[in-house]
Order: structure tokens, then C-alpha cells, then sequence
């Protein structure tokens, strides 16, 4: 089981582990299966619309990115924590096969109604660096007290 993160034990400017992935055609088979997303611009590397777009290979689909960034929210919160809001925008493509590293940080926390919130910025980056899929997290976690 993963570590549990505690309120008392967080930190303001914290970053989250980051957690990297090369999704490959595999992969995004299996996630246009069952999300219900099967546009060939994901998957077929023969799709006729990739040159007018400008692409030289797939994408992976946002939504992939959106679950990947899900994931290290939830393993963030622990299973004794919980997420109250969590949300990203699609600002760029990532290719298939190219690495994409999923990171956070914790930005405020604070006690309200009895409960031990902490604010996130998350995000997925390429390998150079330019965020792709901005967004932000709120979580509550156990306190120790």
C-alpha cells in the first residue's frame, strides 16, 4: 500500500513524485476501449488526417492525460484522504511513444469546517519541458491529530 500523506507533514511548494509514462499504441487502444474515444488520430499511424494537421505521428488522447494526472492526485490524497475538485485543460498534443511526466505541487493549505485542505497545481509535461495539461486539485487529507 503507498504511503499515506498527513496534513501536519505538507508542505507549501512540495512537489508531488513525479510520475513518468510513454504511452504507446497498446496502451491507447486499450484507453480508446474504454473511454469510447476511437478517433484513428490516436491510434493509426496511416489516418489520412495527421499531415493536413500538421502532425508527423499520433497523439495520445487528452483524456489519457487527464486519468495520469488523476492518478497521482489520488496517490497524493492516500487511501485515507479524499479528493474534493480536481481539473485540467488541454493546452498541447504529446506524440505517442514520447515520454510525458506527470507533476504537482502543493500551493496553500489551510483548515476549514473541520477539514484538512491542501491545494494543487498539476500538470503533465513533454520532454522539453512545455506543460501540456494544466490543472489544479484540491484535496483533503487525515491529520495526525
Amino acid at each position: 500500500m503507498a504511503d499515506q500523506n498527513y496534513f501536519e507533514d505538507v508542505a507549501v511548494g512540495q512537489k508531488l513524485p513525479p510520475l513518468t509514462i510513454a504511452p504507446d499504441k497498446q496502451q491507447l487502444v486499450k484507453f480508446a476501449a474504454g473511454s469510447g474515444d476511437f478517433n484513428p488520430l490516436h491510434f493509426d499511424e496511416n489516418f489520412p488526417m495527421l499531415k493536413p494537421m500538421g502532425l508527423s505521428e499520433n497523439i495520445v488522447h487528452g483524456r489519457f492525460k487527464y486519468a495520469q494526472v488523476g492518478r497521482a492526485v489520488f496517490a497524493f490524497a492516500g487511501y485515507k484522504g479524499r479528493v474534493q475538485r480536481f481539473g485540467v485543460s488541454y493546452r498541447g498534443m504529446d506524440p505517442l511513444n514520447k515520454e510525458i511526466t506527470v507533476n504537482g505541487v502543493v500551493t496553500a493549505k489551510r483548515q476549514e469546517g473541520g477539514e484538512h485542505i491542501v491545494e494543487l497545481d498539476v500538470w503533465t509535461e513533454n520532454a522539453d519541458g512545455q506543460k501540456t495539461t494544466p490543472g489544479t486539485a484540491v484535496v483533503v487529507l487525515p491529520s495526525r491529530e
